[in-house]
């Protein structure tokens, strides 16, 4: 399947100049400004809003233990970025054709379909993808992917929480 070419920055600043009635340098220092406002507030633990898109954030996936004194940074799995797309961004991507192009090994086309299922967005809040590594097998990213050391103090900006309702010793996700 030919992959479709990356849109450069480039090309879009210069787009959102023309839709905007902004000059391209005013955009782009518009837009560097942004991003490292969102890249500041998100290490902060903030979920950042991004009008027309959705909302992104910090976590992290962490082994859960049934004792405080277990805690430490060692437990810390990976840090991911979980982005939540708005309500109208999920509709469009539904409503939009989805087309698939099957290439021979020589590059020559033999197939070409027009999606015909039910425009169903996955949405990444209620994804299954711990079937196989000994978790819960919830992905519900309600911001209690990080250890808190102390349940009686909230977790700030981070999300807190304790450890999701998992078994001492299971993986939270």
């Amino acid at each position: 399947m030919a992959a479709l070419p990356v849109l450069t920055a480039t090309s879009w600043i210069k787009e959102a100049a023309l839709r905007s009635g902004i000059s391209k340098g005013v955009m782009q220092a518009a837009w560097d400004a942004a991003g490292e406002v969102i890249k500041a507030w998100a290490t902060e633990g903030h979920s950042v809003a991004i009008p027309g898109l959705g909302s992104m954030r910090f976590g992290l996936r962490a082994k859960s233990v049934a004792n405080v004194n277990e805690v430490k940074a060692g437990l810390i799995r990976s840090r991911r970025i979980i982005f939540t797309p708005t309500t109208d961004l999920k509709e469009e991507l539904a409503d939009t054709a989805i087309q698939i192009t099957c290439y021979d090994r020589n590059g020559n086309e033999v197939k070409r379909v027009t999606s015909a299922d039910e425009g169903i967005v996955e949405d990444n809040d209620n994804v299954n993808d711990n079937v196989n590594n000994g978790g819960n097998g919830n992905d519900n990213d309600n911001g209690n992917d990080n250890v808190n050391p102390n349940p009686n103090e909230g977790g700030g900006g981070n999300g807190g929480g304790d450890n999701g309702g998992n078994e001492p010793g299971e993986d939270e996700d």
